[in-house]
């Protein structure tokens, strides 16, 4: 009994620390070494890397990085700090995306293999692309968008497109021409991609007539014309709607073609075979591309990438975190509709001139087996994924990757914090105790991993990201921007003191916004140009063991992580709110075994309100603002809301509820009454024990 009371007690002592100061209760993790046949091969084995990269060296350091690509014109300002905290790489260097991914790999590699496609019924043949044929497509494609869709250097494009081998082409075409392309994930509604359609200002929507999913075909064509309504509704019009088809002789939507607006791809790619389209050399601070990653205001962000310094960043981490040669056979199960898939499908292992793996459906179709079968047969050596497919894989077939000869020389986990106890099972199940596993930290924000164990030179360790990448200086800062220490115990606002090549250069059209978001915190004097008065807030929790290993906790905002996918809850509330019924809604996070977390939504209703089919119709609501993703768990109906005396809404203290844990102190809400009401209709009459800590509240933020 006493036992219990000390640790519930505990628990409450951490629930009252600020957010910045959430108490650790994990033990550190036993090291595991890489081996030496790894070691051996490896790109990076000089330790001297953290010499060469050490404060007193930057920015001059990621010339390293740079000079793995190809540049038009060498830059003159390694990093230009005049307009801070809008920081500009390699200013005065020239070069192109697509000479740099594509055309300079064909004297050597034109007849390898650089992107392999597996569609996701097994009886279907995939594709297998060489570097040659590469660049006849995306020179074609580059064609089309120049000469039938009028697009030019600077205007943006609006990408909704599933994992098929047309997106990285396309991708990869719009770079040829210097079009700023924003990829929308697949999976998202035609309401979100339009939302984002009339952000970027895209007067031209690609799109796709269908996919498979879960052996089923989805009709995504619908999508197009929701989007386009809704952007036009909003005033940004859509003058053609390009529609890459699934299969080559029919289409897989039922939904109709609007004549005049919408064109076939296919078909537009035959006055154009045989196209070249000379490269655009582009500055290196040109914007690459725009990724929307959701906000705590429910506006989502358009993250605007540069050209040169995001190319070099994600083509050196990926040589050198995830080891890639252009011999390897490298697979990321990943989206190309997130960050995680532009940096680390597309733009660094090409450059790479590695052969890059695609998967059109679900890990787990038809059983869960198929990843490891598709590894086996197209000799996989390198593999990436998320702490969430772990997690699935691991529940629906732990025992399958035994079946297979699996010889993956390295592996990569990102996305969000993986628990030691799934990191064991792929490390020992997956990569049979022999594969370096790097778990990486990174965001949407960043373009490429700023935290990761460097694989041949550190040891790992279940649960910790690692120590921060070379040229990464980071600190962890509580509420009052006062630095905690390693060692300490307690977590933090872990901030990035330095910029570095791969960091987003605004937010698209909104710069107030981008340096309030992630500079304003912890911004030490507003009209400097010292990038030492600019620390990154990265919005994510962390601690910092003696060891120098970086254990992040999540996100200390209101952004959910379902499965990787990072879902503002402004957004979710603003879908349930169009639900005629509902006064007030809140979304929290719940923990999950299988997704991480999972949204859990608290809805009121306007006075006189009947509650039948209310939940039904904010399921039916998110889904359709947002996609299927967002589904939530559960839609509790509650009398009122938990608030403070300015009215604000105590998430916190649903969220608690909803994971079974105590609320707290509520002294100070307007209402404290009806905490105990929601409390026993979620719980119970009898207080249930704790079964959720205090950091599991915090960790649900997606960290890429």
């Amino acid at each position: 009994m006493a036992e219990a009371r000390d640790d519930r007690e505990a628990k409450e002592d951490a629930m009252r620390l600020s957010e910045a100061e959430i108490a650790v209760h994990w033990k550190e993790e036993s090291y595991f070494y890489p081996n030496a046949r790894f070691i051996g091969q490896a790109n990076l084995t000089d330790p001297s890397v953290t010499e060469r990269f050490a404060e007193k060296n930057f920015p001059e350091c990621f010339r390293e990085y740079a000079d793995l690509l190809t540049w038009d014109k060498y830059w003159t300002t390694t990093l230009d700090t005049s307009k801070a905290p809008f920081w500009k790489w390699f200013v005065g260097g020239r070069l192109n995306v697509a000479y740099n991914c594509v055309d300079r790999h064909l004297g050597k590699y034109g007849n390898k293999a650089a992107i392999v496609y597996v569609p996701e019924p097994e009886d279907e043949a995939g594709q297998t692309i060489t570097y040659n044929e590469l660049y006849h497509r995306v020179n074609e494609v580059a064609a089309v968008l120049r000469d039938f869709a009028g697009l030019r250097t600077g205007d943006r494009v609006t990408i909704h497109m599933p994992m098929v081998p047309e997106l990285p082409i396309t991708m990869l075409a719009c770079a040829r021409l210097g079009v700023i392309h924003s990829v929308v994930f697949g999976g998202f509604s035609g309401e979100a991609c339009g939302a984002r359609i009339v952000d970027s200002g895209s007067r031209v929507l690609i799109s796709m007539d269908g996919y498979y999913r879960s052996g089923k075909v989805i009709d995504h064509k619908a999508n197009a014309d929701i989007a386009v309504a809704k952007a036009e509704s909003e005033g940004q019009k859509v003058e053609k709607v390009l529609v890459w088809r699934r299969f080559p002789d029919r289409s897989a939507s039922p939904t109709p073609m609007v004549e005049g607006r919408d064109f076939v791809v296919n078909d537009l790619l035959k006055p154009h075979r045989g196209a070249i389209v000379p490269p655009v050399s582009m500055p290196a601070e040109a914007p690459l591309f725009l990724m929307y990653t959701s906000g705590s205001t429910g506006k989502p962000k358009g993250c605007q990438h540069s050209t040169g310094g995001y190319l070099s960043y994600v083509a050196g981490t990926s040589r050198f975190i995830q080891d890639i040669h252009p011999t390897d056979v490298y697979w990321c199960m990943a989206d190309i509709g997130w960050i995680t898939g532009h940096s680390y499908i597309v733009y660094g292992p090409l450059a790479l001139a590695a052969t890059t793996v695609m998967y059109e459906g679900v890990p787990t179709y038809p059983d869960a087996g198929r990843p490891w079968r598709i590894a086996v047969r197209l000799g996989v050596n390198i593999f990436h994924t998320s702490p969430t497919a772990i997690r699935m894989l691991r529940k629906v077939g732990p025992d399958e990757p035994k079946k297979y000869p699996l010889n993956f020389k390295c592996m990569t986990t990102v996305g969000e914090p993986i628990e030691p106890e799934a990191w064991r099972w792929y490390y020992e199940n997956v990569g049979k105790g022999q594969a370096a596993v790097t778990d990486t930290w990174w965001q949407t924000e960043t373009g490429g991993f700023v935290c990761s164990t460097k694989p041949a030179l550190d040891p790992m360790k279940p649960g910790s990201a690692g120590p921060p990448m070379p040229g990464i200086y980071p600190i962890i800062y509580d509420e009052e921007g006062k630095e905690i220490p390693a060692g300490s115990g307690k977590a933090g606002n872990i901030c990035i003191r330095n910029p570095w090549p791969g960091i987003m250069q605004t937010i698209w059209g909104d710069p107030d916004r981008f340096v309030k978001n992630y500079y304003g915190k912890y911004n030490r004097n507003p009209t400097s140009q010292d990038w030492r008065d600019w620390p990154y807030f990265a919005g994510d929790g962390a601690t910092w063991a003696p060891d120098g290993y970086i254990r992040i906790l999540g996100r200390v905002d209101d952004v959910i992580n379902v499965a990787g996918h990072r879902l503002g809850t402004k957004e979710l509330e603003s879908a349930c709110l169009t639900v005629p019924e509902i006064a007030e809604a809140a979304v929290v996070p719940i923990v999950d075994a299988e997704r991480g977390r999972v949204p859990e939504v608290y809805v009121s209703l306007k006075p006189g309100m009947s509650a039948d089919g209310v939940p039904e119709k904010v399921s039916k609501a998110i889904e359709t603002t947002i996609g299927k993703i967002a589904r939530p768990r559960v839609v509790r109906i509650v009398p009122d809301m938990p608030k403070t005396r300015s009215g604000k809404i105590m998430r916190r203290v649903l969220a608690s509820i909803s994971n079974q844990m105590d609320y707290g102190d509520i002294t100070t809400l307007s209402n404290p009454e009806v905490v105990e009401q929601i409390r026993v209709s979620v719980q119970g009459k009898e207080k249930v024990a704790t079964k959720a800590g205090p950091d599991d509240i915090k960790r649900f933020g997606e960290t890429t």
